[in-house]
C-alpha cells in the first residue's frame, strides 16, 4: 500500500497488480478466521496512518461483507474497495493531511476533494464499478448531508454505505497525534448515537461482526479478575471468549485461564471495560495474551 501511495503521489497509475494479491491474501484471512484481521485496527503505528488505516479498512469490509452473506466476488470487491477508498489523499496536500489539529474550515474544503480525487485516480486503473462508487462516496451520509454529492439513503451504494461504518470505526479507534484513539466501546456506542449518518441495518451487521466487545478489549468480570476478550459468540455478542489474567482484589496476576462467557451460566459476566494504560497494559493487544 505503501508503494501504491508513493507512486500514484509521483504521477504514476493506480497498480491492481501490486494491490489486487493483497486483498486476496486479507480476503482468505477474515474469511478463514472472521476476528483475526479485523483487530488490526488496534494494532497500528503513528507512522503510515494511512496506508495502515487502508488495510485496516480492507479487513473491516471483508468481515462485513461475510456478516451481510455477499457472495465471494462481491466479498473480494469490498475487500479491493477498502483498500483503495483512501487513494485520494495521496494527492492531498501534506501539510493538511498530516495537520497535528483541527483543520480550519479552508483545509477542511481541500481535504473533502479527496473523493473525487481518488476517484478520478482509479478511473485509469482495471477496479470495478463498486470500488470506483467507495472511493467517490464513502464519505456520504444517509441523511444527506456528506459530501461529496450529498447523496441520501439507498441512492448511497451498498459498499460505500458498509465503507462508511468501516471507514469512521478504524478512524475513531486509531492513536493520532491531535487526539487519542476512543476505545472500541465507545466508539461503537458514539456510533450508534449518530442516527443521520450510517445505514442502520449495515451498523447493526457491523457491530454482530465485531461484537460489542471486540477482540482486544479489556474488560472487568464480576468475578473481579481482569480479562481480555479473545473471540465473540455469534449468538450472545454481550458474552464472547475471554482469558482472565489479572485479579483485581489481590491486585497480582492469575494464572491465564480462557472462559467461554456463554457457557459459563451467569457464574461470571463483564461489567465493564477497562482502559489498558490505566493498568500499565499499554501493549495488551500485541502479547502472548491473545494467544488462547
Amino acid at each position: 500500500m505503501k508503494l501504491v501511495f508513493q507512486q500514484t503521489r509521483m504521477g504514476k497509475a493506480v497498480s491492481t497488480t501490486v494491490m489486487m494479491p493483497l486483498v486476496e491474501a486479507i480476503s482468505a484471512s477474515v474469511i478463514r478466521n472472521p476476528h483475526a484481521l479485523t483487530s488490526v485496527a488496534r494494532l497500528k503505528q503513528h507512522d503510515g496512518f494511512t496506508y495502515m488505516h487502508s488495510v485496516a479498512v480492507c479487513a473491516l469490509m471483508t468481515a462485513l461483507a461475510c456478516e451481510l452473506e455477499l457472495d465471494e466476488q462481491t466479498i473480494r470487491e469490498a475487500g479491493a474497495a477498502g483498500l483503495m477508498h483512501d487513494i485520494g489523499k495521496s494527492l492531498m496536500r501534506l501539510d493538511v493531511l498530516n495537520k497535528p489539529g483541527k483543520l480550519t474550515a479552508e483545509e477542511f474544503e481541500i481535504a473533502k476533494i479527496h473523493p473525487e480525487d481518488g476517484w478520478r485516480l482509479l478511473q485509469g486503473a482495471n477496479v470495478s464499478a463498486g470500488v470506483l462508487q467507495v472511493a467517490l462516496h464513502h464519505h456520504e451520509k444517509v441523511d444527506g448531508s456528506g459530501y461529496p454529492h450529498k447523496l441520501s439513503g439507498d441512492a448511497i451504494p451498498l459498499l460505500a454505505r458498509m465503507a462508511a461504518v468501516c471507514d469512521v470505526y478504524d478512524a475513531v479507534t486509531s492513536d493520532r497525534p491531535y487526539k487519542a484513539a476512543w476505545q472500541p466501546v465507545k466508539a461503537l456506542r458514539s456510533m450508534a448515537s449518530w442516527e443521520a449518518h450510517f445505514d442502520k441495518t449495515i451498523f447493526a451487521a457491523f457491530v454482530k461482526c465485531i461484537g460489542i466487545y471486540p477482540v482486544g478489549t479489556l474488560v472487568r468480570l464480576e468475578s473481579r479478575h481482569l480479562a481480555v476478550v479473545l473471540d465473540q459468540n455469534r449468538g450472545a455478542i454481550s458474552a464472547p471468549v475471554v482469558k482472565k489474567f489479572f485479579s483485581t482484589k489481590s491486585n497480582q496476576p492469575v494464572i491465564p485461564h480462557v472462559l467461554n462467557l456463554e457457557k459459563a451460566q451467569g457464574s461470571d459476566r463483564i461489567v465493564r471495560v477497562e482502559d489498558p494504560k490505566a493498568w500499565n497494559f499499554p501493549h495488551l493487544t500485541d502479547n502472548w495474551l491473545l494467544v488462547s
